[in-house]
């Protein structure tokens, strides 16, 4: 290390062989310091010899700890259905890079499982694959230290496409943790995969409104008491699958009865068509993004009764009052994060 000597604390004079010692000096006696309270002691039950579990509870009871288990696969669900059943795939990908015009698949993991849709909890056995595939390209250095995917793991390996066709044949809805980067690189590999319905449990579920200050996946996992593995795709399904079966605050469904819910709606991507440059800092701030190929502001929304608001929103405060004609694309779950364009349309308002 550069710089100066690190100091550790030490009392060089003890460092003194005892005969090379010089005399101690008699000292004035000092006057006595006022000594610090020391911190109250962790009031918790005796615990020595205890095992880990009863010492986490015993943590627990104390409001100065938090608890993180490491999250145990759930593999079957004694859930008794109350209404109709639908069948959903959880996927996740690793892959060797994030364009999927040039990138690859270099690991593919699905859980299928049935869902109450009166209730969104699983009920019944969970089906599980997890594949790895030689991309048939040397594993880039930033994704085999996020993953620890190597190339010697992946050689001459290939995914089992039936075992993977048999877990999506029939499949009500596909979820993944951010499906606008997962649904292209799948869809790139299972054409087929174009026909099924998606949701992506990132951008659908509004996480800031259940009390969250992020969306990502680790971070759901730990605010509900678990850590796990992450970047390996088959533990980031069960990851998903347990913060989706927990209950969204405020909202009374968890995440599966959400995404169930929501899939089921259009969403549109609107663009600002025209907007006045002086609008410029109140559209960003309501979560509009800039279009710099199409010169456009735009921004995406569930359902038609929130292109509707939107539309009144933006005749007001954006247009003042003014004519527009504006541009959108509608899309339903089919169509949702495939990167394909949506069925197009107008929106005129007048003035």
């Amino acid at each position: 290390m550069t710089g100066g000597q690190l100091g550790f604390g030490f009392d060089e004079d003890a460092l003194v062989p005892a005969a090379q010692a010089a005399p101690a000096k008699a000292r004035k006696p000092r006057a006595a310091k006022a000594v610090a309270t020391p911190p109250a002691v962790l009031a918790v039950p005796a615990v020595v010899g205890a095992g880990p579990e009863a010492m986490a509870l015993a943590l627990e009871r104390h409001p100065d700890y938090r608890v993180l288990r490491r999250l145990v696969p759930a593999m079957e669900f004694p859930h008794t259905p109350q209404g109709p059943v639908a069948q959903v795939v959880i996927l996740d990908t690793e892959t060797t890079g994030l364009d999927a015009s040039r990138d690859q698949i270099m690991e593919l993991a699905l859980l299928r499982i049935q869902v109450d849709t009166r209730t969104g909890l699983a009920t019944g056995p969970v089906q599980v694959y997890d594949g790895l595939r030689d991309p048939g390209m040397p594993v880039p250095k930033v994704a085999r230290e996020i993953t620890g995917i190597t190339d010697e793991m992946l050689a001459g390996q290939t995914l089992d496409m039936a075992r993977v066709g048999s877990l999506l044949e029939g499949v009500d809805l596909v979820i993944a943790h951010n499906a606008g980067f997962d649904r292209p690189f799948v869809e790139g590999l299972i054409p087929g995969a174009q026909a099924l319905n998606w949701a992506c449990s990132f951008a659908d579920i509004d996480w800031t409104a259940a009390g969250h200050s992020s969306a990502k996946l680790s971070y759901l996992a730990s605010e509900l008491g678990w850590f796990y593995d992450a970047h390996r795709a088959e533990m980031d399904c069960h990851a998903l699958l347990a913060v989706l079966l927990a209950g969204l605050p405020g909202q009374g469904v968890n995440g599966l009865a959400h995404l169930l819910s929501t899939a089921r709606l259009p969403s549109y991507r609107l663009q600002a068509t025209g907007a006045p440059f002086a609008a410029k800092e109140l559209l960003k701030n309501r979560g509009y993004r800039w279009d710099s190929t199409a010169k456009v502001w735009h921004t995406r929304l569930g359902g038609d009764a929130a292109l509707q608001a939107e539309c009144e929103w933006l005749q007001r405060d954006v247009y003042g009052g003014r004519a527009a004609r504006l541009a959108w694309e509608r899309y339903d779950a089919t169509s949702r994060y495939s990167g394909r364009a949506g069925t197009p349309g107008w929106a005129q308002l007048n003035s």
